[in-house]
């Protein structure tokens, strides 16, 4: 494969991951919104779409490893094409949470309103975020935004603990609540789990522009940060 097919062969490689990335971001939205309009067709849409995205998954995979057998690619290239595997593997799995949620809101959907949705749409935001912007860092080789992406898995995971508290209160006073509050702690925990795989593809933008394996440095990273900040960059 000549150094021009091999580029153009990457360049369509990404941006089939981008209309993946794209597809996966309308199904968390549309699983949460299912779940705050109580739009059971919705949820069922999100239900029936997975087909879609799995396809798209299956042809991702197959295009790269085709890549992989006649280029044969050593470092750098290596470790391209492994990387598309892997944040390809991780969109799979963004969807399946949002798959997730959906059958939730099924469930919840036929039970009285516990409270008002204020954390978990908030949630859902900062989630689509990373996803949207793991995937922009991967294409274009942004380390500083895989950075930012990585950042923001704190502000996920302090507002699934935020949810927790509430619900936990709202189960002691009130044992009538606690099927409800389960399913909606649930919910918060997808969310944070599509926050992990979208951080998982940001360390794949570290590993294949500068080499470095970067999963668990998270204290590594926030360091980083403060460092930038408090030096004026």
């Amino acid at each position: 494969m000549s150094e021009r097919h091999f580029d153009q062969k990457l360049g369509d490689l990404k941006q089939r991951m981008l209309k993946m990335a794209g597809a996966v971001e309308q199904s968390i939205q549309e699983a949460v919104r299912s779940l705050t309009t109580r739009d059971n067709a919705l949820a069922q849409k999100v239900i029936s779409d997975e087909k879609d995205i799995d396809q798209m998954e299956i042809e991702i995979e197959e295009e790269a490893l085709t890549i992989f057998a006649l280029r044969q690619p050593v470092a750098s290239d290596l470790r391209l094409i492994a990387a598309v595997i892997k944040a390809n593997t991780d969109l799979e799995r963004i969807n399946d949470k949002a798959i997730d949620i959906a059958q939730e809101a099924l469930t919840l959907n036929r039970l009285p309103l516990l409270k008002p949705f204020i954390d978990i749409p908030r949630m859902a935001d900062v989630a689509q975020w990373m996803v949207k912007n793991a995937l922009d860092a991967f294409v274009n080789r942004d380390v500083a935004l895989a950075d930012a992406v990585r950042l923001r898995d704190d502000e996920l995971d302090n507002l699934r603990d935020q949810i927790f508290r509430e619900l936990l209160t709202y189960m002691m006073v009130d044992p009538a609540t606690i099927d409800r509050a389960i399913h909606l702690i649930l919910i918060s925990r997808h969310l944070e789990r599509i926050g992990d795989h979208a951080s998982n593809i940001a360390e794949d933008v570290v590993y294949v522009v500068q080499g470095r394996i970067v999963r668990h440095r998270q204290e590594e990273l926030r360091k980083s940060a403060e460092n930038a900040l408090s030096s004026g960059h």
